[in-house]
C-alpha cells in the first residue's frame, strides 16, 4: 500500500494562467524553472517541490492526483480553494 507521495506544483490564480503554463511545459520548459518564475506558492523557491506527504495532508483535489496518477506525469489545471495547480508527481512509497 502506498503511504506517501511526493509532488511538485505550480500555483496560479486563473485557469488561463494554468493553461499557458501547461503549454510551456509541453513545449519542453523545465518544471522547476517555470515554478520558480510563476508559482504563487512559497514552494516555488524549491522549484515547486512539496516534499513527501501522507494521505490527509493535502486538500482532496490535490491528494487524489498525487496518489492516483503515475510518477513523472504532469497534471493540470487542478482547481482547489487556493487556485489552479499544475502538479508533477515525483515519487511514491
Amino acid at each position: 500500500m502506498t503511504t506517501q507521495a511526493r509532488a511538485s506544483h505550480i500555483l496560479v490564480k486563473t485557469e488561463e494562467d494554468a493553461q499557458r503554463i501547461m503549454k510551456r511545459l509541453a513545449d519542453g520548459e523545465d518544471f522547476a524553472a517555470v515554478a520558480k518564475r510563476f508559482s504563487s506558492c512559497p514552494s516555488r523557491k524549491n522549484g515547486g517541490d512539496l516534499g513527501w506527504f501522507g494521505k490527509g495532508q493535502m486538500v482532496p483535489e490535490f491528494e487524489n492526483i498525487a496518489f492516483s496518477e503515475e510518477v513523472g506525469k504532469v497534471v493540470g489545471p487542478v482547481k482547489t480553494q487556493f487556485g489552479f495547480h499544475i502538479i508533477k508527481i515525483t515519487g511514491r512509497k
